[in-house]
């Protein structure tokens, strides 16, 4: 029961990305390589910890035949105090909203999310459910957990699900570049939000 002058449960969540992101990132820009793509992701990332603005955690979509930008998201969990604001999630939801699709799935359609770093197990089950068709990472799970972040029950296993429905993984590209963003993170005293004591 509702009394007067107290406000009932929350009806809007919004989720935006920090300022500097629209203004820095080319939406027109073609990416042609891997090496582009995964450059992007970590450049975000890297960016997201030296302007202070989340955890150090940056990814992007690409349609795989035109290379084009579909979205962005790096980590926002802590300046808008939503667990779920991974960097993958917003992505995800930025991707999927610029698309007005549910699914980034779709007839000759070839989508890829390039992270910074290995999913942790939310963000695995959201890559399962978001329609892309291929996912790159930077930095391995461990890196993350060498500097305190937990993620959560990941195994082989997980990797081999998202392989057996029909998307592909690469894991360790760029790796050293995306472990400096952590060990930057890390040595700047960014936060390790939901810590296991």
């Amino acid at each position: 029961m509702q009394t007067e002058g107290k406000k009932g449960p929350v009806q809007q969540v919004v989720v935006e990305l920090p300022p500097w992101v629209e203004a820095a990132v080319d939406a027109k820009k073609r990416y042609d390589s891997d090496e582009e793509k995964m450059a992007l992701a970590l450049w975000l990332a890297a960016e997201n910890v030296r302007q202070d603005t989340g955890g150090p955690f940056g990814s992007a979509i690409f349609d795989q035949e035109s290379g084009r930008l579909l979205g962005v998201g790096v980590n926002r969990v802590f300046p808008l105090n939503n667990a779920t604001l991974h960097g993958e999630m917003v992505a995800i939801m930025m991707a999927q909203k610029a698309l007005s699709s549910f699914t980034l799935h779709g007839p000759g359609k070839t989508r890829e999310l390039f992270t910074s770093c290995e999913p942790c197990a939310m963000c695995l089950g959201a890559i399962l459910w978001s329609g892309v068709s291929r996912v790159v990472c930077a930095a391995a799970a461990e890196d993350a957990r060498a500097i305190g972040f937990d993620e959560g029950p990941v195994f082989d296993a997980s990797y081999a699900y998202l392989e057996n429905a029909g998307i592909r993984v690469i894991r360790h590209f760029m790796a050293k570049e995306g472990r400096e963003v952590l060990e930057s993170y890390s040595s700047k005293g960014g936060v390790i939000y939901n810590a296991r004591d």
